[in-house]
């Protein structure tokens, strides 16, 4: 049921960066979780997990493992993820053929997967690997096999274009790479919850819930308790 418009949605004060942004998706994926990070802005999620989090990163080249970015003397050309940035091993991390790296997607082994979006629809429709822009080269590539194999898919996105339009939506008009797959929206200026009954705001930052209904065409839902 929807939360009553007395609700309280909690306000941080100010809007998040792409790190700390990061960092928040980071502490809400759940303990000993097997996680696939896209590319993008979700690469960033590795440096901010923590050793109790016992959260296993799966790249879709060719490993389980991962740990935060290499930098300095730690990078190993041959040690990339799927974005081709330079990442280091935990101890324990496995290499294997990419035919079962996405066995291991498609298989449903994967408990979230962080994806970045041009357009994610209110019922969780997911638009991320092509605007149909005359200049643009489509590449779905793993997209499609996350989206659909994931128990859990987030998003991390820049809640508005350029043109300062909402790119949480009634409806997808880019062509879509996942039908009803995602479950939850990070932005800088607000967490959206995914369900049945419509999107859950659950806090915002640097904006007041009126302010975020505001720019948007999608009817919001105060969640406060985050269910």
């Amino acid at each position: 049921m929807p939360i009553p418009d007395t609700a309280t949605v909690a306000n941080t004060g100010t809007r998040l960066d792409k790190f700390a942004l990061a960092e928040l998706v980071a502490r809400d994926i759940a303990p000993g979780s097997y996680v696939n990070l896209g590319i993008g802005q979700p690469t960033l999620v590795s440096n901010y997990l923590l050793p109790e989090q016992n959260i296993t990163l799966h790249t879709e080249n060719g490993m389980l493992g991962m740990g935060p970015e290499a930098h300095g003397e730690d990078v190993d050309p041959d040690l990339i993820n799927a974005g081709k940035i330079p990442v280091t091993e935990l101890p324990g991390a496995a290499y294997f053929h990419h035919a079962d790296s996405f066995a291991i997607m498609r298989g449903g082994h994967l408990d979230v997967c962080v994806l970045g979006a041009f357009q994610v629809s209110a019922s969780g429709d997911l638009a991320n690997w092509h605007t149909g822009a005359a200049d643009a080269i489509p590449a779905v590539g793993g997209a499609m096999d996350l989206a659909t194999g994931a128990k859990d898919v987030y998003v991390m996105m820049s809640l508005l274009t350029r043109e300062g339009v909402s790119k949480l939506v009634r409806e997808c008009t880019y062509p879509l790479t996942g039908v009803g797959c995602v479950t939850r929206v990070y932005t800088g200026e607000a967490v959206f919850l995914l369900k049945e009954d419509g999107v859950h705001v659950r806090e915002t930052h640097g904006i007041s819930f009126e302010e975020l209904a505001a720019v948007m065409d999608v009817p919001l839902i105060r969640d406060p308790a985050g269910n």
